[in-house]
């Protein structure tokens, strides 16, 4: 009879234990679908707690995942795929670990985990696509670093010519400040142009003024004519 009893006892324990889990595991998944993660999240960690359900610890790890908390969903992932007999769980598991690690640009990872998912589930249209999508990600990068390396090792060559110029730097230095520039005539503030200086002799100054001289008395003479005005003669005795 003692033994009949505590057979019941471990029976109506166990339903209890499974009714509180179930509780949990469905009130995760309402808070789930409403997107209160961090809510869901508390339930799936009671749900566990419990008892250690592969199931809850996945649902965890999606909760974790949807507050952008990474590294913790991969842990909640990983131990679920590792220690759980169910093939889903596994690949489903390795697929959302990839899929941290996208979210980190860390595509080497995450082409890992989609390959062990792929292991479990080779038919996985979604982790074929995600995998593709890493290594052509991956690839873009490798590029995008080849070049950043191109333009480094560019950008010291030219340095290094520009280091074999000290003398030209100098110059254009000096330029920039106003110094004096041996390809420019030297100016002064201040200073005004000034008049070519005359190179005519004495003589031919002279002769420019009589011409000069002439050349306003015809013009003087002319303007008398035209204005009508009598013309002076002079004597001729």
């Amino acid at each position: 009879m003692k033994r009949l009893l505590v057979i019941l006892l471990v029976c109506f324990c166990s339903v209890g234990v499974a009714q509180n889990i179930d509780q949990h595991m469905y009130s995760g998944n309402k808070h789930y679908a409403k997107g209160n993660y961090k809510e869901a999240a508390a339930e799936y960690q009671q749900a566990y707690a419990a008892k250690k359900s592969r199931e809850a610890q996945y649902n965890l790890g999606n909760a974790l995942y949807q507050q952008k908390n990474y590294e913790k969903a991969s842990k909640q992932f990983e131990e679920a795929a590792k220690n759980s007999k169910d093939r889903s769980i596994q690949s489903f598991s390795n697929h959302n670990i990839g899929n941290a690690y996208s979210e980190q640009k860390k595509w080497d990872d995450a082409i890992n985990y989609y390959k062990q998912s792929l292991k479990v589930n080779p038919n996985s249209a979604d982790t074929k696509y995600n995998l593709a999508y890493a290594q052509a990600m991956k690839k873009k990068d490798d590029q995008q670093k080849k070049d950043d390396k191109k333009d480094d090792k560019k950008q010291d060559q030219k340095d290094k010519q520009d280091q074999q110029k000290p003398d030209d730097k100098k110059d254009d230095k000096k330029d920039e400040k106003g110094q004096k520039d041996p390809q420019k005539p030297e100016e002064k503030e201040g200073d005004k142009p000034k008049p070519m200086p005359s190179k005519l002799t004495k003589e031919q100054a002279d002769q420019l003024l009589n011409a000069l001289n002439q050349e306003e008395k015809k013009l003087r003479d002319k303007k008398d004519k035209v204005s009508g005005q009598p013309v002076k003669l002079d004597k001729d005795w």
